[in-house]
């Protein structure tokens, strides 16, 4: 008890602010530690009890703090659930603590119940790993400045990239008794410490250049294009795509040799993988590729391309030339959504059969059917610089990342390793650390139905925590078709398509929104979809949108 106060004290004392606890009888020191300092206000702690959605959530409020949340669990396959979690924050540059009770050395690779090898489980996706000693064998004091610093990038690790943030974990074994009484804790809190940077990498004017935004690249892209004077392709999921140089339908205007053709250097903040053409560049030989480092492993599909902390622009002219061509031809793939506006002179109109026609086009608009374009468009537009909008994995991002305009809101996905696990719980952990401290805003999330089912156990949330304002929209096609645009479906039997790849179900969301207590609605026309968004009737909103395959 002495040495999980003293941890979570001198984890608060670096900057951590959040703990999630999965209950498990290993851990019992450390959770109860983390609930005394919550009843204290040092620390918020959120209770789950299924630990690959502690794992998630703890990434998504990582992911919008920018600081170590923690996650606390017992030992056993326990430890296991949480490596999705793990190796996305590795792949996204997310920090991440983890604090994983387990059996003492002597109790080790003998049988003994619950007691697995855990201590290197992490191994290639940890930014460190530090096995503790047990408590009264050793100290556990310095752990946490140890851990804090190595997921923020701020101390030099074995395990690669310098200044890089990521998932640290902590083993921590223990003997029986596993708890007593809480010692008394002074508790001071800090900040966690800066990553390491070397100096910006200073980019020329000479070459016709891009700036590639993938995900979690930020306003950094923005700004970078804007200095250089260059054309942004930003990805919809990278929190770029606003400005004056954003390039709508970058796909089609990538594969023109007259453009994308005459590309001779590429600047990549965060990490794309939305589009083939996209990766297509970046592999030509041809092209110089300048990639800030984002995540655990460095950006070099060509083989060819220069790493760099961060960049900057030299001083000089903008190639406007360059920049206008691009320009014109995105102004001709804008995609617009918008209905349109009605007709006041023909709705007033004396002539029946004007006045007749005018009624049936208002009629038309307000009944017109979603699809998944005006699905996505419908969230974008209903979403604001103080919400924040989560994509899952779905066919629906790509969609989105076709059809969508400029627009600067806070944007997430786990595009590490684009996997469809724990996205309701990253939105969630989005959604606690978003509106922590009374800040307002809606945190919508927007994914496929599959992706919902596999993480329908993140819609469990204890009744004495602080409901978060969270929508999760689900665009409801009857299984997984993503697969419809993949090679599978022109090689597989129907049959093998559906049973293997489409995966159809009847489940019916509107009983799992009552037996988890959310709110429920079910629509199908962009009138209804656009009241449902911005007239929401609780703190936990499940939106169901059918769609067609």
């Amino acid at each position: 008890m002495d040495a999980a106060a003293s941890l979570i004290a001198d984890l608060v004392a670096q900057g951590v602010r959040d703990i999630v606890v999965s209950p498990g009888s290993r851990s019992q020191a450390l959770a109860l530690a983390a609930v005394r300092a919550a009843d204290d206000g040092h620390v918020r702690v959120h209770v789950r009890i299924d630990e690959r959605v502690a794992g998630f959530t703890a990434l998504g409020i990582a992911r919008e703090t920018r600081v170590p949340a923690a996650v606390v669990c017992t030992s056993g396959t326990a430890v296991a659930n949480l490596l999705p979690a793990v190796m996305e924050a590795f792949h996204s540059g997310v920090p991440m603590l983890l604090l994983t009770a387990d059996r003492p050395p002597e109790l080790r690779g003998v049988g003994a119940n619950q007691a697995t090898i855990q201590n290197a489980l992490f191994h290639p996706w940890v930014r460190d790993e530090l096995d503790a000693p047990v408590p009264g064998d050793g100290e556990w004091t310095g752990l946490a400045e140890q851990a804090v610093a190595a997921a923020m990038g701020a101390r030099e690790v074995e395990s690669g990239l310098r200044g890089i943030a990521g998932p640290v974990h902590l083993n921590l074994p223990s003997r029986e008794p596993l708890s007593g009484d809480l010692p008394s804790i002074v508790v001071l809190r800090g900040e966690a410490p800066e990553a390491l940077r070397d100096e910006p990498f200073v980019l020329d004017r000479g070459p016709r250049t891009v700036v590639i935004a993938g995900a979690d690249a930020g306003p950094d892209a923005e700004e970078i294009a804007h200095s250089g004077g260059w054309p942004l392709i930003a990805e919809i999921v990278s929190g770029a795509r606003f400005g004056r140089q954003v390039v709508h339908g970058y796909r089609r205007l990538l594969a023109r040799e007259d453009l994308g053709g005459r590309i001779e250097r590429v600047v990549v903040l965060g990490h794309p993988t939305l589009s083939r053409e996209v990766a297509s560049l970046l592999s030509r030989h041809d092209v110089d590729v300048v990639a800030v480092h984002r995540g655990g492993e460095e950006l070099n599909p060509n083989h060819r391309t220069r790493g760099v902390d961060a960049v900057i622009v030299a001083p000089g002219a903008v190639d406007r030339t360059w920049l206008g061509e691009w320009m014109r031809a995105s102004t001709a793939e804008i995609v617009d959504l918008s209905e349109h506006a009605p007709d006041p002179e023909a709705l007033a109109s004396t002539d029946f059969a004007a006045r007749r026609e005018a009624v049936k086009a208002e009629l038309d608009a307000v009944r017109r059917p979603l699809d998944r374009e005006l699905l996505a468009d419908a969230v974008w537009r209903a979403t604001w610089p103080h919400d924040r909008l989560v994509f899952g994995s779905s066919r629906l991002v790509r969609v989105a990342d076709q059809v969508l305009g400029g627009k600067k809101v806070p944007l997430h996905a786990n595009r590490g390793l684009a996997g469809i696990d724990g996205t309701i719980a990253t939105a969630t952990g989005i959604a606690i650390a978003s509106q922590a401290a009374g800040a307002p805003g809606v945190t919508r999330v927007l994914l496929g139905d599959l992706a919902f089912l596999h993480d329908v156990g993140a819609l469990l949330l204890p009744p004495d925590e602080t409901e978060p304002r969270l929508q999760v929209i689900v665009g409801n096609d009857g299984g997984g078709t993503i697969f419809d645009s993949l090679e599978v479906a022109s090689s597989a039997r129907p049959g093998d398509l559906d049973r293997a790849f489409y995966t159809p179900h009847t489940v019916r969301f509107e009983h799992l929104a009552l037996a988890y207590g959310w709110e429920y609605q079910r629509v199908t026309t962009r009138t209804a979809l656009d009241q449902a968004l911005t007239s929401p009737r609780g703190g936990r909103q499940i939106i169901e949108v059918p769609l067609e395959r």
